[in-house]
């Protein structure tokens, strides 16, 4: 193993501003907005969520309240639309109403809050006010006040968050500064900007440009995290890969230009709790760039490349939001760092190779590359012996098709786990669907010259078998999930994101672990 040193961050931190590359940094600026618990102080503009159902009266307490009166009776209510106006203040403040049905999911709660802050950043806002107004008294009215309160803070954060850019600042242009909460919301704002940031982080490295967030660029970020939260890193370069026999993972890296790839193993532990298995492994594809390889991609698939390490993003970023949320649960983050590049030495079609845990590989298609390099990270956090294996992965078109980029797939070695994936992405607000395991598709990935075939020559059901094909590599002993993250872009964003990258996961992966008490479902008899 080659552990992080010094002079190797410093050189990838000259590599990453060397002349002809835009000056971007590897990670986000630290900070965020200001949340302040206020009932008072003027605002740019206010936001605020009322059940359809709401009365007049409920919007007495809001400033210029007759205002807000004429925003509901300009027509009737309908769940998930918006209403603008002006109030009369010395700031002219832009007042939002949005509308919530009844008994609201909590994408639709995203969602909405999503549209409002969007409606509200258009005029530039540097202060923005959150609040709610009109729900049912009682334990149930105030339990979906609070959520409807932070699903708007979830969107202003991720509004107020600014992706890499190398443009020149607009005139005139403003970022959200503050957000200004009721002084008695019921709400943990350090957890909520913790969550957001963590959001943000994937967002962040997913759009950054491929010759930014190159291999050691990507080193360098990973480097000043684990200082920065207290991690440890541990990272296995080619060499010490080959000496692992991982080679399903070199073989995709043998087409890069410089033997920078490798796969970074990072490690929260709780309190003094030191070494010891992890109580969960998250794994991440980390293919910085994907060409297609061999099997060149045409230039509209090719175009967005840049963003098929997301996997490694939301790995990497739960990882982290669990260090500085101090959860009581030891985590590892495996990320599997490469480019799948064209070149002499690049692998090809019909090579047999031979991953970590000694399964034999017949490659099909270099285009396939993703869980070629999953493979070897699988098998390779398979030996610390987790209680429970999380993967990552921007894998395959074929889970785009299936559900488009509103949701994302899950696959689980547990048919008892499935319903609790599924119930986490409705309650996260990243939506995810569960897809068949049978082992009877395992007769499409039988080879007469290996043990398997990396993929099959038609595209049907490829997130099916490509997840067959990585449960290859994870012990039946342990158990295993897999997200194939078809929502880590959409054009227009999705829920409370409103920019292209979603950073899709994070919110998922969060609510597993720590709401839904995933280790605590695993336990016999549960």
């Amino acid at each position: 193993m080659i552990r992080v040193s010094l002079p190797v961050v410093k050189q990838a931190q000259k590599r990453s501003a060397a002349p002809g590359r835009a000056r971007i940094a590897l990670l986000p600026p630290a900070g965020g907005p200001e949340i302040a618990r206020s009932s008072r102080g003027e605002v740019d503009a206010l936001l605020v969520i009322a059940p359809e159902s709401a009365a007049a009266a409920s919007l007495d307490e809001l400033p210029e309240s007759q205002r807000w009166r004429d925003l509901l009776a300009r027509e009737p209510p309908r769940a998930g639309t918006v209403r603008t106006t002006s109030l009369a203040s010395r700031r002219q403040t832009l007042a939002v109403l949005g509308f919530l049905r009844p008994d609201p999911s909590p994408f639709e709660r995203l969602a909405l809050a999503g549209r409002m802050v969007k409606e509200a950043a258009a005029r530039g806002p540097r202060t923005i006010g959150l609040a709610v107004a009109g729900f049912p008294t009682g334990a149930s009215g105030q339990a979906a006040a609070q959520a409807a309160l932070e699903a708007l803070c979830a969107a202003a954060l991720a509004q107020a968050f600014e992706l890499p850019s190398c443009r020149a600042p607009s005139p005139g242009q403003h970022r959200i500064t503050r957000i200004q909460v009721p002084a008695d919301a019921r709400l943990d704002t350090e957890s909520a900007a913790i969550r957001a940031d963590a959001t943000n982080l994937a967002r962040w490295l997913t759009a950054l440009p491929p010759n930014i967030l190159d291999a050691r660029g990507y080193r360098a970020a990973l480097t000043q995290l684990t200082r920065r939260h207290g991690l440890e890193m541990t990272w296995l370069g080619e060499q010490a890969l080959r000496r692992a026999g991982a080679n399903a993972f070199l073989a995709v890296a043998a087409g890069n230009e410089s033997p920078d790839a490798g796969i970074a193993h990072l490690r929260y532990r709780p309190g003094r709790r030191r070494g010891g298995s992890p109580d969960i492994a998250l794994i991440g594809k980390g293919i910085l760039f994907d060409t297609g390889g061999i099997n060149l991609k045409p230039h509209r698939s090719m175009l967005d490349m840049h963003t098929d390490m997301g996997g490694s993003a939301v790995a990497l970023a739960t990882l982290v939001a669990l260090a500085r949320l101090q959860a009581p649960v030891a985590v590892d983050a495996w990320l599997a760092i490469t480019e799948n590049n064209i070149g002499p030495k690049a692998y090809r079609p019909q090579e047999v190779v031979r991953a970590a845990n000694g399964v034999t590989i017949q490659v099909i298609h270099s285009d396939a590359e993703g869980r070629m390099a999953l493979a070897d990270t699988l098998a390779l956090a398979a030996r610390t012996k987790p209680r429970f294996m999380l993967d990552f992965a921007t894998l395959t078109g074929a889970c785009v098709y299936s559900l488009t980029e509103r949701m994302s797939g899950v696959f689980s070695n547990r048919p008892e786990l499935a319903a609790r994936l599924v119930d986490a992405g409705r309650r996260s607000g990243e939506r995810v669907w569960a897809f068949p395991f049978d082992s009877d598709f395992d007769s499409d990935l039988e080879s007469k010259v290996a043990d398997i075939v990396q993929c099959t020559t038609e595209g049907k059901g490829d997130h099916i078998l490509a997840t067959r094909f990585l449960s290859r590599f994870v012990p039946e002993d342990i158990p295993w999930a897999h997200v194939d993250l078809s929502s880590a872009t959409r054009t227009g964003g999705l829920g409370h994101v409103n920019t292209e990258v979603t950073g899709f996961g994070v919110r998922f992966a969060l609510q597993l672990i720590l709401e839904d008490d995933v280790l605590g479902a695993l336990e016999p008899g549960k």
